[in-house]
């Protein structure tokens, strides 16, 4: 049976859109005015390396048995839908269109997919280590998910590195490392019936008789998406420097032996919470598939670009450090040099 999604965010969402349509789904794609108009004229062209391939593929939703479109927050019908996926960067949910579509979808009690780096307040009240811990800092308005409840709530670990070409058009996704989304359970049944339905059918999915990478993997544990947090502070945000950012490669390869402490520090907090190691994804693993990720990290590119906002997961990982008494010096320089950037580019915009 087709399912409806809906996918709030047209960037990144249109990787798990492309999977979606491959397997028959219906999704809608929620994004600017100027973009759903692209994206009903001309739909998505995902770009994606099949196994064995040495070029990219570009797989073009028109193409696919699912049908897509795109609209503005404000004309979304949230009766027509069984799901929806978040997969805007955090500090957008702030505006006030977004926000206004967040209350509807927390008051429709709709399942929410999140596929963000930065982890729904929400979700994160599921695990009982961190229920009570204060966290609204690392938030830019925490407020936006005061009415989810947090059952309706999950956390799909957005492993798969893709990017936007910055010479082509709005619709157009580039996949550098195809991996897969690795998503946690609800706490409801029957939305888990329908999360291991849409694993099922992507799985299923053939492009010319081959396997398409970027699968959906549903796992019981709350902790499986948590394993990202580690790659993240190891190589993401450490793309940001004081001066100009650099590669992800440079920021893991650059000091192995400072990484590695990283990495198994924010494995050991996520233990600490109650991961077991099983959920987590060795370093080694992760700093051979750093040798291939050249650009800086999106967070570094935002920066860069003149963003006053980021999601800071590294901010969230440090506040757990802290109230958990396991704080490193690594992180918390990590930390000290992306509020830095940050102050500078709000003082540049404010004409300070």
């Amino acid at each position: 049976m087709a399912r409806n999604i809906l996918i709030l965010g047209a960037s990144y969402g249109s990787l798990l859109a492309t999977k979606l349509l491959m397997a028959g789904h219906n999704v809608t794609l929620v994004c600017r005015k100027k973009t759903a108009e692209l994206i009903n004229r001309d739909g998505t062209e995902v770009r994606i390396k099949l196994r064995d391939e040495p070029t990219h593929r570009a797989i073009f939703s028109r193409d696919l048995p699912g049908k897509l479109d795109a609209t503005s927050p404000d004309q979304v019908e949230l009766s027509r839908y069984d799901l929806v996926g978040l997969a805007m960067q955090e500090p957008q949910y702030t505006n006030h269109t977004i926000r206004v579509l967040m209350i509807k979808i927390a008051a429709a009690k709709l399942p929410c997919l999140s596929i963000m780096n930065m982890p729904p307040l929400p979700y994160l009240k599921r695990i009982p280590g961190l229920a009570d811990m204060n966290l609204e800092e690392a938030y830019t308005n925490a407020q936006v998910w005061e009415r989810f409840e947090p059952g309706l709530v999950t956390l799909c670990s957005p492993d798969p590195q893709a990017f936007r070409p910055p010479e082509e058009a709005a619709n157009v996704l580039h996949v550098g490392l195809p991996t897969n989304f690795k998503a946690s359970a609800f706490a409801d049944p029957a939305h888990n019936k329908l999360l291991r339905e849409l694993e099922a059918d992507i799985d299923a999915v053939k492009l010319d008789g081959q396997d398409v990478p970027v699968k959906l993997k549903v796992f019981d544990s709350l902790f499986v998406p948590l394993a990202k947090w580690s790659m993240l502070l190891t190589g993401n945000y450490r793309c940001i420097t004081p001066e100009e950012p650099q590669s992800i490669r440079e920021a893991v390869h650059g000091d192995l032996k400072v990484s590695q402490s990283i990495y198994e520090h924010v494995d050991a907090v996520a233990r600490r919470l109650g991961a077991d190691p099983e959920d987590q994804v060795p370093f080694a693993k992760y700093a051979k598939a750093a040798e291939s990720l050249l650009k800086p990290s999106s967070a570094a590119r935002a920066v860069a670009a003149g963003a006053p906002f980021i999601e800071r997961v590294d901010l969230l990982v440090k506040l757990i450090s802290h109230q958990l008494g396991m704080t490193n010096a690594n992180i918390d320089r990590t930390v000290e040099v992306v509020d830095q950037k940050l102050n500078e580019r709000l003082e540049s915009s404010a004409g300070i």
